[in-house]
């Protein structure tokens, strides 16, 4: 039996339909998260001070290659950086100076659904679904490459987890599409199928074009800013270093058309530490900052004022292998050590997730990933990228691993927002009712705060093991598994106007039919 006969016949056990209870008692969602607990620091001043300092070398000494792009190259010379080839050196301060004048501290990233919206930066998280995997992976089906159905699937799971803010960008690989037409569809599926913010296409500067046309035939009359005379900010895309200080054209290509349209980049080193940047944390953190200053500022000189996202990725590897690995303390540290200095940097910050090296969603892909989510949560990651839903290294997106993952979201939205120190919160009509020797459970401030007391997950199972027994011993696997197929079952897509939706195929056709299939 496929998986879509699985998913379309239903049904659910008895504690399936308690949890599904439980979860609606968790009261209504904020569309993103602004955090009332303190930031987690592991750096001083005099340290944090050292990795700027080695950063500003980096970019004055060393310098940063933008590979294959003359345009580029032109607008760091006009700027008054050194250009020799295509290797530029800034003076030092000038990478800062441009980002602090120009680029804006937070910025909101407007949705369809205006109530959807997302504030980026200061002290707000976004949780967005995983991004860029080839492969999926289920129960049902295993390891396989993933298809258009599957980019549907994660786009609507994404709409139906109040824990997840973002509908993501190419959350997996559609392989059945031509490689330089998929764009259009994925970009179509996020406009279609969610009403939550999404991001656009960066891997040719084409289809980010047709990603800001589209996104104007969505928005309309909401696309330009009255007050500013400026777009309004639609998109927010992923423009990767190739580290170590290394930009290449199909990135430049691309930041330049979304920097030029006012549509947000997040400029981010990709490091496996050790072998695209030094072993250690501060030479990472030093590297990952230059590499994303040398972005950020290039930017501001495509376009003052254009949004821009501080990025920083880096795992640690297997000095045995050479593999990746995830979840250990080092790149926890590269993370708290970024998020300050993009803190002092003024602008808003991406990086973390819910990473693992595992290849199925198993007690390995929970640790390293509550390993990796949590520091996020502490850190004050602004756009938390493969919050949900990342396996194997991020080869593959799990549909049972993006439930699991999801639903630690929920946790660590509960987590931010801190202590409740209200009247209700501070429950002394409670203590007082209640007295010595005696129980809460039956008390009126009990009665009143029980639905929404305690975060409660619904995939988590807290039964007896004589109820669990004989309700067929599943693990939180196998009851993920059966929630995402419920959800699909269940899901109703968010109302779209016809003549937009009609424009936007049309304009998919005609652009479609301009240009043979490749798989390039």
């Amino acid at each position: 039996m496929s998986t879509t006969e699985i998913r379309r016949r239903g049904g659910r056990s008895g504690s399936e339909a308690r949890r599904a209870a439980r979860s609606r008692g968790q009261g209504p969602q904020a569309p993103y998260i602004s955090r009332k607990i303190p930031y987690y620091e592991v750096l001083n001043e005099e340290g944090l001070a050292i990795i700027e300092h080695n950063a500003d070398t980096i970019l004055a000494e060393i310098g940063i290659d933008f590979r294959d792009d003359a345009e580029a190259l032109q607008i760091w010379r006009d700027a008054g950086a050194d250009v020799q080839g295509e290797r530029v050196r800034m003076p030092r301060g000038m990478c800062r100076k441009l980002i602090q004048e120009n680029a804006p501290r937070e910025f909101t990233q407007i949705a369809r659904n205006p109530e959807r919206s997302v504030r980026i930066g200061g002290a707000n998280t976004v949780f967005v679904p995983a991004y860029g995997c080839p492969f999926i992976h289920n129960l049902d089906d295993g390891r396989r490459y993933g298809t258009i159905e599957d980019f549907r699937n994660f786009v609507k799971l994404a709409y139906l987890s109040p824990s997840l803010h973002h509908s993501g960008g190419t959350i997996c690989e559609p392989v059945d599409l031509p490689v330089n037409k998929r764009h259009f569809d994925m970009v179509y599926s996020h406009m279609k199928y969610s009403d939550k913010c999404f991001m656009g296409s960066v891997t040719h500067p084409e289809r980010a074009q047709d990603t800001v046309e589209m996104a104007k035939i969505l928005f309309g009359d909401q696309w330009i800013d009255p007050e500013t005379g400026r777009p309004r900010t639609a998109v927010i895309n992923l423009i990767n270093a190739n580290s170590p200080m290394t930009f290449d054209d199909t990135m430049l290509g691309a930041a330049k058309v979304y920097a030029r349209n006012n549509q947000a980049c997040v400029v981010t080193p990709f490091i496996l530490a050790g072998a695209m940047s030094p072993v250690t944390v501060a030479g990472t953190a030093a590297q990952t900052l230059a590499e994303a200053m040398a972005g950020m500022a290039f930017v501001q000189l495509v376009n003052p004022g254009a949004p821009v996202v501080f990025g920083s990725f880096a795992s640690s590897m297997s000095m045995q292998s050479g593999a990746p690995t995830f979840g250990t303390p080092e790149p926890a540290l590269v993370l708290y050590v970024m998020a300050n200095l993009a803190r002092r940097l003024g602008v808003p910050f991406r990086s973390g997730g819910s990473l693992t090296a595992s290849k199925v969603p198993d007690a390995q892909a929970a640790s390293e990933s509550a390993n990796t989510l949590l520091p996020t949560a502490l850190a004050g990651v602004n756009f938390a990228l493969h919050t949900a839903g990342w396996l194997e290294g991020g080869l593959a997106m799990g549909y049972e691993k993006f439930i699991m993952d999801a639903d630690q979201a929920g946790m660590m939205q509960t987590l931010m927002g801190g202590v409740d120190m209200s009247e209700n919160g501070q429950a002394m009509d409670a203590i007082r009712e209640v007295g010595p020797g005696k129980h809460y459970l039956g008390c009126a401030h009990t009665q009143a705060n029980f639905e929404n007391a305690f975060y409660r997950s619904p995939i988590a199972d807290n039964n007896s093991f004589e109820q669990w027994d004989a309700e067929g011993r599943q693990d939180m696997a196998q009851r993920a598994n059966a929630r995402w197929k419920k959800m699909l079952a269940e899901y109703e897509a968010p109302e779209l106007d016809p003549g937009v939706d009609e424009a936007l195929q049309a304009y998919m056709r005609r652009r479609k039919e301009s240009f043979p299939d490749s798989n390039i």
